[in-house]
């Protein structure tokens, strides 16, 4: 069966080369004079170290972006996507990998010559990636996290890969230490909104059930009690 080119899902059928083709052509369409800056980034995203932050997560996110776009300043989201991962360590050095991504921004896209209030928009939104908690009368807030974390409602089958691949990034973690860090940021993901943008509503119920299967797991391979109205498939209708 041919790849659909449009599935945001499909980018990890598609081979790196075409992956970097895509990405070429955004960047290039998005900024282009200043290819040397989207190169650079480009080889942020293909570090050896990445297994799930690489630059298939970063097509996946500007090909939800374009699906969830609808009145946003989607331009000031895109260059956030960009950006949003762009410092990806394990374990994380002085400052989170959100705010030296934030930083690395603003830094860059002042040299291309933003004005302030460009760069403390993408900045803002970069860092808001860390929480996945916009305010209120935040549309572009919204539509990057909603981005960001729509490989929630992916289908099982590429969900369970994704969740391999964090782990691959943190082998160096103990199991016990990692799986109680995965549930402590999941629990409290799985009883928010999840996704607040419009358009992206209609992702809540596979995000709940693919989060109640690995919740349901994470307890298990932790000798914890799981709750009495929760099964291995968390109710979707929430």
């Amino acid at each position: 069966m041919p790849t659909d080119l449009t599935d945001p899902y499909a980018v990890t059928d598609l081979a790196p080369e075409a992956v970097e083709a895509e990405l070429t052509e955004r960047w290039d369409a998005l900024l282009p004079a200043s290819p040397e800056l989207g190169a650079a980034l480009r080889r942020r995203y293909a570090e050896p170290h990445r297994r799930y932050h690489d630059q298939a997560h970063l097509l996946q996110v500007l090909r939800v972006v374009d699906r969830l776009a609808g009145d946003e300043d989607v331009y000031v989201v895109r260059l956030a996507a960009w950006f949003h991962d762009a410092v990806y360590d394990v374990p994380e050095r002085e400052l989170t990998n959100e705010e030296a991504s934030a930083r690395l921004s603003v830094r860059e896209l002042g040299r291309a010559g933003f004005e302030q209030e460009d760069l403390t928009q993408v900045a803002r939104l970069v860092r808001l990636t860390e929480t996945h908690a916009p305010g209120g009368r935040d549309p572009e807030g919204e539509l990057l996290c909603d981005a960001d974390l729509a490989i929630l409602a992916a289908p099982p089958e590429r969900y369970d890969a994704y969740v391999e691949a964090v782990r691959a990034e943190h082998a160096s973690v103990p199991e016990e230490e990692f799986l109680a860090g995965r549930l402590a940021v999941l629990e409290p993901l799985a009883d928010s909104e999840i996704f607040r943008s419009g358009k992206a509503q209609s992702l809540k119920a596979a995000a709940r059930a693919n989060l109640g299967r690995e919740l349901w797991s994470l307890r298990d391979r932790l000798g914890l009690e799981q709750p009495e109205d929760e099964d291995p498939v968390r109710d979707s209708r929430r």
